[in-house]
């Protein structure tokens, strides 16, 4: 299965379930907020991150091919001295568990925003809870399909979640009839106090950390042989410009609302059914639908990942300690779901535990692609390195910025 391209074979991979880990509901609500108060001009910062993503995921899948380890795994291995070992598993696994518990929530609550617009069901009360029927389901599909243990299912079912994502958000912004002036203007760069705190999120919604070791553990289980690097990259390509083109339809999207608020994509279909009619309303809908219940099943597995790879545990996902730690990042998530908090709360520590674990993991990822004893001949060369540093300044400043703004709020 698959289709020649200049003379690498391709067929879709493990970077299917990258993207469709990073379009979620708090890419979705980030890019919708985004469209909303900028309209097109930050076009430009999506297509950066995308550019981005793209470099750091190769590197992820680069290591986990030839050392056919998950990124996890390497770092434990890699780092021998006891301080800097703890202190690198410690820092990856409190920002990982507790980001992708807070990401879980928001996951199932988005996803359920998404069922809402288009079915009415009232919520549960139980014990101090408001159990919400849709994140339930949401939860029991994720969790059924993550415990039949089957990587190869997990894939199809995710193509399958991602192509029905690009079809609603892009027929959605298609029918907003942008201009073609207006969305050239969008690719040229501005910048300003108004807009660098929605240029940050678009970022870090976008590079997401728990995609690096998701992906690298995912190919090292995929193929075999460093021969295979060609097909492993043409994948993550090809599947990373596919998440950056949903989330370019979202922003385009948003940017035609005339809705003088806006604070998530439910609001964002229902503005929009005056002026599109409900064909609009039910694209929104389905999209986020879709990207919710993709990213409630790659965050627990991910988080899985993480945790087995840095204990040296077993990373099957049929093996124990996936299940357990599957099993209660998605608890988790529901839980937190059912407290009635806020998307936008839960996805504000997320973006809290994303700015510290950001620029921690490009600098470990930087470290470990220049090793001659974990690559060989496919160690970074210095174009590489150019980019990678480059972006591990980024993610620094970035990652600094959204933890001070955080904090701020919090304060």
């Amino acid at each position: 299965m698959g289709f020649e391209f200049r003379k690498i074979k391709y067929a879709p991979g493990p970077g299917s379930l990258v993207t469709a880990a990073f379009i979620g509901p708090g890419t979705v609500t980030v890019c919708t907020l985004a469209g909303v108060n900028y309209g097109l001009e930050l076009l430009w910062t999506l297509a950066l991150s995308v550019i981005a993503t793209v470099i750091l995921q190769e590197m992820a899948a680069r290591l986990g091919l030839v050392y056919k380890k998950g990124l996890a795994s390497i770092i434990r291995e890699q780092f021998q001295k006891p301080l800097s070992r703890y202190l690198a598993i410690g820092l990856v696994i409190m920002a990982v568990v507790f980001g992708n518990a807070a990401y879980q929530a928001g996951n199932i609550t988005g996803g359920a925003m998404g069922a809402e617009l288009i079915f009415e069901l009232p919520l549960i009360p139980s014990y101090g809870f408001a159990i919400n029927i849709f994140s339930l389901m949401i939860g029991l599909l994720s969790g059924v399909f993550l415990y039949a243990g089957n990587y190869k299912l997990v894939e199809r079912v995710m193509m399958v979640l991602v192509v029905i994502m690009s079809i609603s958000f892009i027929t959605a912004a298609f029918m907003t009839r942008p201009s073609l002036t207006d969305l050239m203007r969008g690719f040229s760069p501005t910048l300003s106090g108004d807009n660098m705190l929605t240029i940050v999120a678009l970022i870090g919604t976008t590079v997401v950390p728990y995609n690096l070791f998701l992906h690298s553990a995912l190919v090292a289980d995929r193929w075999s042989r460093p021969e295979n690097l060609k097909s492993v990259r043409l994948d993550t390509i090809v599947s990373i410009i596919l998440g950056g083109l949903i989330s370019l339809a979202i922003l385009i999207t948003a940017a035609a609302s005339q809705a003088q608020e806006v604070n998530s994509a439910k609001d964002l279909a229902l503005s929009l059914t005056p002026m599109y009619g409900h064909a609009a309303k039910y694209m929104i809908a389905i999209g986020l639908f879709a990207a919710g219940i993709t990213s409630a099943m790659t965050a627990p597995l991910a988080a899985a990942f993480v945790v087995c790879g840095c204990f040296g545990w077993p990373q099957h996902v049929k093996s124990a300690p996936m299940r357990i730690t599957m099993g209660l990042i998605l608890l988790t998530g529901l839980a937190l779901a059912s407290l009635g908090i806020r998307p936008v709360e839960l996805i504000t520590f997320a973006q809290l535990t994303n700015g510290i674990l950001l620029p921690l993991v490009t600098g470990y990822i930087l470290y470990l692609v220049n090793q001659y004893s974990i690559l060989g001949k496919h160690k970074n060369k210095w174009r590489h390195n150019i980019l990678g540093f480059s972006i591990w300044i980024i993610t620094l400043i970035l990652g600094s910025r959204s933890v001070l703004k955080v904090l701020e709020d919090w304060i």
